[in-house]
Formats: C-alpha cells, sequence, structure tokens
C-alpha cells in the first residue's frame, strides 16, 4: 500500500511536547514499516490550527487524492484531531476521500470500517471539536484569573523583563525593571513632561543611534503607546482590548501597585493631559486620507514605504510625506514632505495628456474587443461539456422520479439524491445561462469618433471636478504606482499604454519640467 504522511502542530508549545511534527513523523514511519506501506510523501503544517481546513500542505494533499492517477491509498495520522477538529470538515474530507479511492488512517486510535467503527470514529471527532471549542474560553479564564493575582500575560512592555515565580507546579511571570531599558523610559517621560512632542523623541533616539527593545527603530506610534501605558505606574492592565469579547464589556482587570514603578502617578497623568492637548497638531493619516486621492499609489523612492497624507500648522496645508520621514525622522529617511495638490495637479494632468487620448482609447478598445471574441470561443469550449453534464443529471432525474412512481423505491431513500440532483442542474443551468449570454453578446461596438471625443471630454470633467471618491477609483483604473525620488516621478500604468517612441508601462518626468521642482 502506498501511503502519505500527515503532521501538523498548532502551537509552539505543542511542538515543544510529545506533539512535535519530529515525534509525530518518526511514529508514523514506523507505524508505515511494521505495516510494509510505501511512503510516497510527507505533508507538514506547522503552528497551524485543525479548526480551519485552510492549511496549505492539507489542501496540497486533498488535491493530490483527486487526480486520477493518485500516487497513494492511505492518509496516514498520529491521531485524528492532526486531521480536523472540526466535525463538519472531518465528515466532508473523508467523504470526499473515500470517493477517491483514500482512506484515513490514525495509528493511535484504530477504527475498523464496519457500522460501529464508524461510530466510535465519530465520537472521537466530536470530542476532538468539543475540546477545540473550549479550549479559547479556557485560555482566557485562565489568564484572566492570572492577571487578578498580579500575574502578567503576553508580550512584555518595554523597560521591564520577565522575573518568574514559582506557583504550584507553575512558572508565572511578574514584572521586574530592565536594567537596559527602564532608564530610557523614564527619559522619554521627562522629555514628555519638558513639552518635546512625540515626533521629535522618536527622531532624537533614532538620530542617537539608540534602537527599541527588538532592534528597530523608533517611531511616533510606539513613543505614543509607552507615554500612554498606564503599566509603568505600577498598574497590572488586563483585558482593556479585549472587553468586547466579554460579556460584561466593562470588565477591566486592574491592580495598582503590583510592581515596581518607572513613572509616578501624577507624572503620568500629566503626560496624558500634554499628549491630548497636542494631539490635533499629530493627526493620524488615516483621520485625513479620504482628501489624499493619491494615497496608496504614491511611494517613496529612497526608503520603499508609501506615502502617506498629513496636514501643517493646522491642517492649512497638506502634504505627502514618506512614513519613515514622518513617523522616525530624517535620520532613517530624509525625503522631503511634497506640497499634495501640486503632486496631485501634475499627476492628473498626465492622466489627460498622455492617457486619455483619441489613440491611446481607441486601441484600448479595439484591445477590448479582441480579448471579448477570443473569451467567446473559450465560452464555447467550456458550453458542450456543462450542456453533456446536465442532460446526464436530468436523465438520472427522471430515472429517479421513475422509480419512485413504480413503487420500486421509497421517498425515504430517494429524496436525498433527488435533492443532490436537482441542486447540480440548478447549478448547471445558471452556468449554462451565463455562457450563453457571453456568447450572444455583440462581438462589435458601433464606433463613432464624436462619441469618443465626448467621452473623453467626460473623463476629463471628471478628473477636474469630480468628488474625491470618483478620483481616486479612476487613477486606480490606470496607475498602479507612482514612486518620488527628486527630482524626478516615475509613473508606473496598469495597462501598457502606447508611449511616444516607446511601448513602456512606466515612464519617468521630471519635477523641473512641470515648473514645480522648488514648490513640491
Amino acid at each position: 500500500m502506498r501511503v502519505v504522511l500527515y503532521a501538523r502542530v498548532s502551537s509552539e508549545k505543542q511542538a515543544e511536547q510529545d506533539l512535535s511534527i519530529a515525534s509525530q513523523l518518526d511514529a508514523l514511519r514506523k507505524f508505515a514499516k511494521n505495516k510494509n506501506w510505501t511512503i510516497y510523501k510527507e505533508f507538514i503544517d506547522e503552528a497551524e490550527s485543525a479548526r480551519s481546513a485552510n492549511r496549505p500542505a492539507f489542501q496540497e494533499m486533498i488535491s493530490l487524492s483527486k487526480k486520477k492517477d493518485k500516487p497513494f491509498e492511505i492518509i496516514l495520522i498520529w491521531k485524528f484531531s492532526r486531521f480536523a477538529r472540526n466535525r463538519e470538515d472531518a465528515i466532508i474530507y473523508k467523504s470526499l476521500l473515500r470517493k477517491h479511492g483514500v482512506q484515513v488512517v490514525s495509528m493511535n486510535e484504530q477504527v475498523d470500517d464496519s457500522p460501529a467503527g464508524k461510530l466510535l470514529e465519530g465520537i472521537i471527532e466530536v470530542i476532538d471539536e468539543f475540546y477545540s471549542a473550549n479550549l479559547a474560553q479556557d485560555t482566557l479564564r485562565g489568564q484572566n484569573e492570572n492577571a487578578k493575582r498580579g500575574f502578567h500575560n503576553g508580550t512584555l512592555p518595554i523597560g521591564y523583563k520577565a522575573k518568574k515565580i514559582k506557583d504550584g507546579n507553575n512558572d508565572r511571570t511578574k514584572l521586574d525593571p530592565d536594567p537596559q531599558f527602564a532608564p530610557l523610559i523614564k527619559r522619554i517621560f521627562r522629555m514628555s513632561l519638558n513639552n518635546t512632542g512625540i515626533k521629535e523623541i522618536a527622531t532624537t533616539l533614532n538620530r542617537e543611534g539608540i534602537k527599541t527593545n527588538r532592534g528597530g527603530y523608533w517611531s511616533s506610534n510606539k513613543i505614543t503607546y509607552i507615554l500612554k501605558n498606564e503599566v509603568y505606574t505600577g498598574t497590572l492592565v488586563w483585558n482593556k482590548k479585549h472587553r468586547q469579547r466579554l460579556k460584561n464589556p466593562d470588565e477591566v482587570i486592574r491592580v495598582t501597585k503590583n510592581h515596581q514603578a518607572l513613572i509616578k502617578k501624577e507624572d503620568y497623568e500629566q503626560v496624558q493631559k500634554l499628549v491630548s492637548a497636542r494631539s490635533p497638531k499629530y493627526v493620524h493619516p488615516r483621520e485625513i486620507s479620504s482628501d489624499n486621492i493619491l494615497s496608496g499609489l504614491i511611494y517613496c523612492g529612497k526608503c520603499g514605504l508609501k506615502m502617506i497624507g498629513c496636514a501643517a500648522k493646522s491642517s492649512k496645508f497638506h502634504y505627502y510625506a514618506c512614513q519613515n520621514y514622518y513617523k522616525r525622522g530624517k535620520d532613517v529617511c530624509d525625503m522631503k514632505m511634497i506640497n499634495r495638490s501640486k503632486i496631485e495637479e501634475l499627476v492628473i494632468e498626465r492622466i489627460k495628456t498622455r492617457v486619455l487620448t483619441e489613440e491611446n482609447l481607441t486601441e484600448l478598445l479595439n484591445t477590448v474587443l479582441e480579448e471579448l471574441n477570443e473569451s467567446k470561443f473559450e465560452a464555447k469550449e467550456k458550453l458542450e461539456p456543462i450542456e453533456k453534464h446536465l442532460e446526464s443529471c436530468k436523465q438520472r432525474l427522471g430515472n429517479l422520479y421513475n422509480s419512485l412512481e413504480t413503487g420500486k423505491l421509497a421517498i425515504d431513500d430517494l429524496a436525498p439524491r433527488i435533492k443532490e440532483l436537482k441542486s447540480q442542474i440548478e447549478l448547471l443551468e445558471g452556468k449554462k445561462l451565463e455562457l450563453l449570454q457571453h456568447i450572444n453578446s455583440p462581438s462589435s461596438i458601433p464606433f463613432d469618433m464624436k462619441i469618443l471625443k465626448s467621452y473623453i471630454q467626460d473623463l476629463w470633467d471628471l478628473l477636474s471636478s469630480g468628488s474625491i471618491m470618483e478620483k481616486k477609483g479612476f487613477l486606480r483604473s490606470f496607475v498602479k504606482k507612482i514612486t518620488v525620488h527628486r527630482p524626478k516621478i516615475t509613473i508606473d500604468y496598469t495597462i501598457p499604454l502606447q508611449m511616444k517612441n516607446r511601448t513602456s508601462m512606466s515612464e519617468v518626468l521630471s519635477m523641473g519640467k512641470f515648473g514645480v521642482a522648488d514648490g513640491i
């Protein structure tokens, strides 16, 4: 017999125990060897939950089993829970595999193919599903109890290290000041108390070459998180982010004087007032992104990050700025901000004069018609097998109705099959109608240069006076990416438009050529 091995772990904790991939595969290989089975391939899903069937190796294995000349007859697993913990998925995939002559075998839960064996297999799967569904609730309940007792859950906040406390047979975590980063946390709060802005704090730390506890650059988001984190006052807070999951939304666990404070309570509260007072000057990009028609399209040519919309001087002036420059300072990326209106005007004018031309739209129209005719030919090829399958289903349905009328079979026996066939027929008829509509659609469009010119004018008007959303949607139909690297701008188009003297999908523009090199 030819077999494949399937092994899976859903967490690092499992991997450290006897459920590790290596231990599963070792046991499966020995089991197959004792059975004189030939191993065709080994499929592995690491840190993948069996509550979902969307696992890469699992789906590859299922796909291989459906081939006409499938290379194996058995899927060997350590336990049924490694295959699926969702009863519905287990039934569907095992049924599919059986139709293709493939059997799922558990080396630790061996059952035969008799009715009693199938019942036992079903009971095991139901138990696995119950265990999986309750695991998350048990975990959250345990974390809540852990927090109430003053122990820390999750990622350690910068400025603290883990101090292991023996609690019976378990090791719990308490927060202890980190000699390397605790002084830095105190400095950040002092800078804020001295009216240093969040971005300026991040810029200063990056300029001095100070890295985060993970070796990265400082950003406005990281500094904001620190300044707003109550943990530095010695208070443990839990469930603040997860309160929506609780029956009582107000159930936030807060344990004061739980660990050594790095910041005085009164200093922390003063910082909150300062941060709130300064917040209008630091508007999150998403709050003003609706006015930035190039948002998501424009990139920094120096560091490669997206450029985001930002405002200055009480929102009187608007710019596009590199995320690194805006959040981490010029020591990380020195790409200067770009005037929003001027760069948008430049791109819109380029679309008008280089894309929305009679020549390009005529060529685009012809290309669409060519693709339409090619797709019609493909639709005709798809129609024939669908019609044959549809006719076969109708004949089988008719035979079932005849058996019912003659009394050869009872309605209870036939009802599931009739329902299945009617569902297939409905689906096939829908596909047939869709293909016929496509095949019978016009093969050409009446061409009138006057109409085309009026379309061009309408598109020009939309770019000039349309709504923000209309402009955004239109630009994304033609532009893939805009890269800014002073003094040039590169526009990558989504369609192969004919440019002057070349057939490139992108073009490089000089800012100076359009009279915006200084002002942009």
